[in-house]
């Protein structure tokens, strides 16, 4: 593969996993903004604000529907519309126009294929976790989309803090490493903004919750921003999902064609 087009490759595959680090900006007739009027308190603890945010996790069997994903990189812009469908913690799926590039993860196993170069990939959570810089798996990706922690907050002691009227709240104890940061939301105790900073590789991720919104008595992120910077390199996403139905029946069709080239990363 000439390194020209190796690097296309790479940067695709990094552009759709970046994709699945953001969420839900859902807008039909089923849903309803969230509006955050609740007040921060300096008098909750970390222990009490954890619990409620362990509380906030939505509730349901599927999820599907439509998102617009408008992609900043440089100085080039693009947006596109997918199908979105989710299987709580067994699937996530995701499917431009006419399925031209589909893409599917499980705990197990992350795919795409992209018939516009006859183009597959088949692998594990590697490539994402070295784009992220953090040991992701099913479970934190998911997270991410539903606005929780990705980490097990019970793992270890955390301190928290009011920080323009959302719990700032970190490890008590900050790896040198990885610093990690989650602002709380009062109002309905999901995330406001995941914030990983890796200070000697020159990483940040930021995932920041615009808006949230009420989908059959479940709250779910709206309004999305997410922005990943490497080095000198940075990429910025928004989201927009259009129509969502939660619990009916969908189907996850994902069969790579035969004849296509594997995209292999070294």
């Amino acid at each position: 593969m000439k390194k020209e087009q190796k690097h296309k490759n790479i940067q695709f595959i990094k552009v759709f996993f970046t994709l699945l680090l953001a969420v839900f900006l859902i807008n039909c007739k089923s849903t309803k903004s969230v509006i955050a009027s609740g007040e921060a308190s300096d008098k909750l603890s970390a222990k009490q604000v954890i619990k409620q945010h362990q509380k906030s996790d939505a509730s349901f069997k599927t999820l599907s529907g439509k998102v617009k994903i408008e992609l900043i990189q440089g100085d080039k812009e693009q947006g596109h519309t997918f199908n979105i469908r989710i299987e709580k913690d067994k699937v996530i799926w995701l499917s431009a126009s006419f399925g031209m590039a589909r893409m599917m993860i499980t705990p197990e196993r992350v795919g795409f294929y992209n018939k516009l170069d006859n183009e597959y990939f088949d692998g594990d959570y590697k490539l994402l976790s070295d784009f992220v810089g953090v040991d992701l798996d099913f479970t934190k990706v998911q997270n991410i989309l539903l606005g929780q922690a990705i980490f097990d907050l019970k793992a270890e002691p955390h301190t928290v803090s009011v920080n323009e009227n959302s719990y700032a709240l970190q490890p008590k104890d900050q790896n040198a490493l990885l610093e990690l940061f989650y602002l709380i939301n009062p109002s309905h105790f999901k995330m406001d903004s995941l914030q990983l900073f890796q200070q000697l590789k020159k990483r940040i991720l930021q995932v920041d919750y615009k808006s949230y919104q009420e989908v059959e008595k479940q709250v779910l992120p709206k309004n999305i921003r997410i922005i990943a910077v490497e080095d000198a390199d940075e990429v910025a996403i928004t989201m927009e999902f259009k129509s969502l139905s939660l619990n009916e029946e969908v189907r996850f069709p994902f069969n790579i064609p035969s004849g296509y080239k594997e995209i292999v990363i070294k």
